[in-house]
């Protein structure tokens, strides 16, 4: 058994490897100006393995924020974690509504950087744009699932559609205004949370049940 378990340990410290080095890469140069050749070399590998385990540049990408919007490698959907579960879970609004912004703080400061690489190249790279509808979608209806939640609690004010919700919520915790903020703003994590949190109590649970 352990002669089956060293390889496939050895392979993911690989694939983690492969995959940290091209984040780092592609955060400071770019998607288009990075080579795999240049990530092999970073991550300490021959360049035939980065294409053994990733095939194409493009999937290294999606590789990554697939990873860093996770936070790990594990092949289990980020709203079928057991955080997400604990959300669905509660029976507070207020309590959801933190807990959601505060997931959100964490996965941005993961991901965002690399969402960014993405978007810069979309314009002119077809994959990369497919990549952005992709990601864009995929935060859509992440952020959907949240505000389900707040109104099957009966949270939301009554003049306001889940639809709605759901636009307010995915302009609020954008990847972009989340780096605006941060990065040229100077925010920490903890401030845009607590920005955030302030502005969605208001606008998605109303002021009776926002203080």
């Amino acid at each position: 058994m352990s002669d089956v378990k060293g390889p496939r340990q050895r392979s993911a410290r690989t694939k983690r490897a492969i995959v940290a080095a091209a984040h780092d890469l592609f955060t400071s140069k770019g998607y288009a100006a990075t080579t795999l050749q240049e990530i092999a070399g970073a991550a300490g590998v021959a360049v035939q393995t980065v294409y053994f385990h990733f095939g194409t540049k493009s999937r290294l990408l999606k590789e990554v924020v697939d990873v860093r919007s996770a936070g790990d490698d594990e092949p289990v959907a980020l709203l079928e974690r057991d955080w997400f579960a604990r959300l669905r879970a509660a029976t507070d609004p207020a309590e959801v509504l933190t807990g959601w912004v505060r997931a959100s703080g964490l996965i941005l400061a993961r991901v965002a950087p690399i969402l960014a690489v993405v978007r810069d190249a979309a314009p002119t790279d077809p994959e990369m744009a497919g990549q952005w509808t992709v990601n864009s979608r995929q935060r859509r209806q992440a952020h959907a699932e949240f505000v389900t939640v707040l109104g099957g609690l009966g949270a939301l004010p009554p003049a306001m559609s889940e639809d709605r919700a759901s636009d307010i919520t995915v302009a609020l915790l954008s990847p972009e205004l989340f780096l605006v903020l941060t990065r040229e703003c100077g925010w920490s994590r903890e401030a845009w949370e607590a920005w955030a949190l302030d502005h969605l109590r208001h606008d998605l649970l109303g002021r009776s049940q926002a203080h």
